[in-house]
This record gives C-alpha cells, sequence and structure tokens, in this order.
C-alpha cells in the first residue's frame, strides 16, 4: 500500500516537468521550427558533364626529323626501294646493376627512383637468378633495375641523352664506333647517372653507373652507324 501511496504523490511532479513551454504555447502545443539554412546551389549539369578539351600533343622531335630527312636520306645513301626498308629505331633498354643492393635494398629503390627520373618510365627491379656464397647473394635478391622505352619517350630520351648528358660527361672524347654486335644494336656505358639534368646533384647521396642498349631494325652494323650518325650521334673518328 506504501508503494502505491509514493507513486501517487509522483504523478503530480510529473505532470509539471510535462508542462508546456512558453514557445510552444504560442505555436500551439508544437514546437518551433528552426529555419533551415539555404543549399548552396549546383553547378550546372550541361557544365559538369561537358567533355574536357584533349591536350595538344606535340610529336617527338628526333621523330619528325627521322620522317622529314633521315628515311629519304637512307634511302638513298643505300638505294632502298621501298621506305619501309629503311631501318628505323626500335627500343632503347636502360639497365643499372647495384651491386650494394645486397646489403642494402634502400640502394637498390633509390636507385630505381632516379632511373624513373630519367627515363620517365617506372622501372622493373632485377633479382639474381641463383645464389653465390661469395658474394654472401641469394637467389631472388634485388640487384639492380631495367626499363625499356619505345616510340615517343625513346625518342625524346636519345635528345636529351645526346644534346645534353653526353656533352656534361667528364673527359668526353666520342662515342666508339665498333660497339655494335654485329645484327644493328649499339651499345654504351655510362659511369656516373648524375650526368642527367633531371638529377639533382646535391640531393644524390650516390652514382651510379648504367649500360644503355639502342635497338634498331637494321640488319647490318654499317646501316645502324649510318642511321645512329644521322641522329647525330658523336662517334670517335
Amino acid at each position: 500500500m506504501a508503494d502505491t501511496k509514493d507513486k501517487k504523490a509522483k504523478k503530480p511532479e510529473q505532470s509539471e516537468r510535462a508542462k508546456k513551454s512558453p514557445d510552444q504555447a504560442e505555436h500551439g502545443g508544437k514546437a518551433p521550427k528552426v529555419a533551415k539554412a539555404p543549399k548552396p546551389a549546383k553547378a550546372d549539369k550541361a557544365e559538369a558533364s561537358a567533355p574536357r578539351e584533349p591536350e595538344e600533343r606535340v610529336p617527338a622531335r628526333l621523330k619528325v626529323q627521322f620522317e622529314e630527312a633521315i628515311r629519304g636520306k637512307l634511302a638513298e645513301q643505300f638505294g632502298y626501294k621501298n621506305r619501309f626498308q629503311v631501318p628505323t629505331l626500335d627500343k632503347v633498354v636502360i639497365n643499372m646493376g647495384i651491386g650494394e643492393g645486397v646489403a642494402d635494398r634502400k640502394k637498390v629503390d633509390g636507385a630505381a627512383a632516379d632511373l624513373a627520373l630519367i627515363a620517365g618510365q617506372k622501372p622493373i627491379i632485377t633479382k639474381s637468378r641463383k645464389s653465390i656464397a661469395t658474394y654472401k647473394l641469394r637467389d631472388g635478391q634485388a640487384i639492380g633495375c631495367k626499363v625499356t622505352l619505345r616510340k615517343a619517350r625513346m625518342y625524346e630520351f636519345i635528345d636529351r641523352l645526346i644534346n645534353i648528358a653526353l656533352p656534361r660527361v667528364r673527359d668526353f672524347r666520342g662515342l666508339n664506333p665498333k660497339s655494335f654486335d654485329g645484327r644493328g644494336n649499339y651499345s654504351l656505358g655510362i659511369k656516373e647517372h648524375i650526368i642527367f639534368p633531371e638529377i639533382d646533384y646535391d640531393k644524390t647521396t650516390d652514382s651510379w653507373g648504367m649500360d644503355i642498349t639502342v635497338c634498331t631494325t637494321a640488319r647490318t652494323d654499317d646501316e645502324a652507324r649510318a642511321l645512329l650518325t644521322a641522329f647525330n650521334f658523336p662517334f670517335r673518328q
């Protein structure tokens, strides 16, 4: 019985709490509505869906030079009857061997980052094929990086190599004219990769060498030599 009396005594208190506020009384017992902020105006669907104008692509300078001058010159020199007989550049392969990568993998990653700046294309990490205990080398360990360039990137790299990088080589006396493999491919070695303008000399801690192989469609070394000479490769006399 005492519990029922306590519940009855609490009812008036609850009714007092449930009294309406003066704002609710003015609006007929309902809470006043709060004005919402205006939504930002949406862009016109026509403008959002409008296609972007394609960027104008400028062809590589050496590619234009080959089509306009070098192809006709080589056809006349070797007596080709068909324009497709004229040898052309096929690809450029750049390889960097990092011997110190056996002890420190970070040096291989740093060399790959520098090669990506030089070539304008992400290289792949080369790994060892077998274990050699003398050199503390394990099978599948990262020991270098390489990249293969074709088409526009190939022409742009050769342009920078001939006109910017090679003139910065210390005591440069020209390229060896005998470094052909008998099938129209030419290879050259560079001792320091910092000769390329893409590499910041002040931020570089190590200097790596690199091998560059220029592959052509020429059948003989004489044809390949004439092709590279037309591209102003500085061969030794």
